[in-house]
């Protein structure tokens, strides 16, 4: 690692600002709430409890708040797009090459299906899927599911409650710290979608 120390608060807020102002209104899931609230926050409480700091905290934390800037220019396939905007941003708050490949590897990271290949990569991908074991859980899922029916995907309740229990069941945590603090919370919402899969049966769908 470097011995640069980048204007980090200066860049935070550039990224939340731009989210704020610029995101469309219409991203009911990936709105500026999805980095302030719930990726950043989730990627620097799972930093903590795995013991990282320094540098890869900072590079960290800074990908968590800048992951999502692709949503600015367009919806599908936006790490991209959001790679490419930090490799311009990032300099003038006084990151280096290095520590910005680093960020644009954490950023492609989180690109759905996830591909980490180092430990900050899974730190940030666990971030991105944290509400999957959350209590809050199905107030995201249904955010998620009115942002793609606003950007042209068409499901019912039985549809989207496949895709999620599909989901769940698929998934796993990449970090030790976010299976302990998130996979028991994650089984309880798999159970809860298969109850609701079941009592959508027969009924009027919507």
């Amino acid at each position: 690692m470097t011995t640069t120390q980048p204007d980090f608060e200066a860049a935070k807020q550039y990224a939340l600002g731009r989210l704020e102002a610029e995101l469309p209104r219409d991203l009911y899931y990936h709105g500026p709430h999805h980095t302030r609230d719930d990726v950043y926050p989730a990627a620097c409480r799972l930093a903590v409890l795995a013991g990282l700091h320094g540098e890869p905290f900072m590079l960290l934390e800074t990908a968590a708040l800048y992951h999502d800037l692709g949503y600015l220019k367009r919806y599908a396939r936006n790490e991209e797009i959001g790679v490419a905007m930090t490799r311009d941003i990032l300099p003038q708050f006084g990151y280096n090459e290095e520590q910005i490949a680093i960020i644009s590897g954490l950023i492609m990271a989180t690109q759905l299906p996830q591909s980490p290949k180092t430990f900050l990569e899974e730190i940030l991908c666990d971030a991105d899927l944290d509400s999957l074991g959350r209590k809050d859980f199905f107030v995201s899922s249904q955010s998620l599911r009115l942002e793609l029916m606003a950007y042209g995907s068409s499901y019912n309740l039985r549809q989207w409650y496949e895709i999620q229990q599909q989901f769940l069941s698929q998934h796993t945590y990449f970090t030790a710290t976010a299976r302990a603090l998130r996979n028991t919370g994650k089984h309880r919402n798999l159970m809860e979608i298969e109850s609701l899969l079941k009592s959508v049966n027969g009924r009027c769908e919507r």
